[in-house]
């Protein structure tokens, strides 16, 4: 069992940063993905990037490859979306969420456990 408490997000004009984190309680170890996924109005959730909770492989969409970064606080069992470069096309609700197993993967579907959403606005 685990679960994620989400902070960050907000308003934020085009070509600003803006960093999301992802705090995850219970059982946490090295067989954990922690993932971002994100989801604009009249879309599908759409995934951003996923990083395994050693750190060994971290994968991104190709729409935000060289923008966005996924990090973690090992002291704090806390992970980071740090979007730089922001684009009015990044507007959406962003989420983290968990899978237990030792591979990222793309899927939403593969992922149990949801953080609430933040929502991330960036205006032109």
């Amino acid at each position: 069992q685990a679960q994620l408490v989400q902070s960050g997000g907000g308003l934020v004009q085009a070509g600003g940063s803006l960093r999301l984190s992802c705090a995850a309680s219970g059982r946490t170890d090295n067989t954990i993905t922690m993932a971002w996924f994100r989801q604009a109005p009249g879309k599908e959730r759409e995934f951003v990037g996923a990083r395994l909770w050693s750190g060994a492989s971290t994968d991104y969409a190709d729409s935000v490859k060289g923008r966005f970064t996924i990090s973690r606080d090992n002291a704090k069992n806390t992970h980071y979306l740090q979007m730089n470069s922001l684009q009015p096309e990044d507007t959406a609700v962003y989420y983290c969420a968990l899978r237990y197993g030792s591979a990222t993967s793309s899927l939403s579907g593969d992922y149990n456990y949801w953080s609430q959403g933040t929502q991330v606005t960036v205006s032109s």
